[in-house]
């Protein structure tokens, strides 16, 4: 049986804002990690799991072993504006922030990677079709890893929003993806950072599976005057927190 059509008068993303609203209603607050399946996140229902989990236990190998090596992180590797022969095109932006424990406590050395859109908001990925142009100049990938108090630092380009297929008309909120490793692989945790003052929170059922509204402000940076460099880039601080009742938000799709 196929679906049934809008209302009239009614396009397909004011169905979709109907059913973002429903589901914040609904949803189970679990510290604002997102649900496997969220119905306005059309592709969860196929990525989620049907049946109740089967939680094996994790081999002294899983929990123990790293999934990288310090001497694989480069200086240069944290400045995404340096590895071509020119300059990236758009708004030159300086990313940092603290990654913390539940107990506000610094993680020393700890594995944090990027990657992104460019300014005009398309991915240097074969899978990426959107007809915007490529960049040349930047690739969208970084790491670093954090210092004795906890800090990384990224520079960058301020990544354009962009189109997915969710719906009809939908778009992405500009966004940076991160990922961090932990000291093994069952630690990794992958989140989204979004930038203030975005039109498009509301309509992007990826930011909306996060329910919880302050768990939402935790994915959001905060333009920091102090952190802009005068005269080459602003500055954004955004700091981790990776567990506990202020915990960062994880991607829907790595919960």
């Amino acid at each position: 049986m196929s679906p049934a059509p809008p209302e009239r008068g009614r396009s397909e993303q004011d169905e979709v804002t109907d059913a973002i609203r429903e589901a914040a209603l609904v949803a189970p607050q679990r510290g604002g990690h997102p649900d496997r399946a969220y119905a306005p996140y059309r592709s969860t229902a196929l990525r989620s799991p049907s049946q109740p989990l089967v939680v094996a236990p994790a081999s002294l190998l899983e929990q123990t072993a790293p999934v990288f090596g310090a001497k694989d992180v480069a200086a240069t590797d944290a400045d995404l504006t340096v590895h071509s022969t020119g300059e990236p095109l758009g708004e030159r932006i300086v990313v940092t922030g603290r990654v913390l424990d539940r107990d506000g406590r610094p993680v020393r050395n700890q594995l944090v990677e990027v990657w992104q859109a460019n300014a005009s908001g398309r991915y240097a990925h074969d899978g990426d079709r959107h007809p915007a142009p490529l960049d040349p100049h930047f690739t969208g990938g970084g790491r670093c890893l954090t210092d004795d108090d906890g800090r990384y630092r990224f520079v960058t380009i301020k990544p354009g929003a962009y189109p997915w297929r969710n719906h009809h008309n939908a778009w992405r909120p500009a966004h940076i993806h991160f990922s961090l490793f932990g000291t093994a692989f069952t630690q990794r945790l992958v989140t989204q950072m979004y930038f203030p003052g975005d039109q498009l929170f509301a309509l992007d059922p990826i930011f909306s599976s996060v329910t919880d509204e302050k768990a939402q402000q935790r994915l959001i940076a905060r333009y920091d005057h102090d952190t802009t460099v005068a005269e080459w880039a602003l500055g954004y601080q955004w700091d981790i927190v990776l567990d506990g009742p202020g915990a960062t938000p994880p991607d829907p799709d790595e919960v």
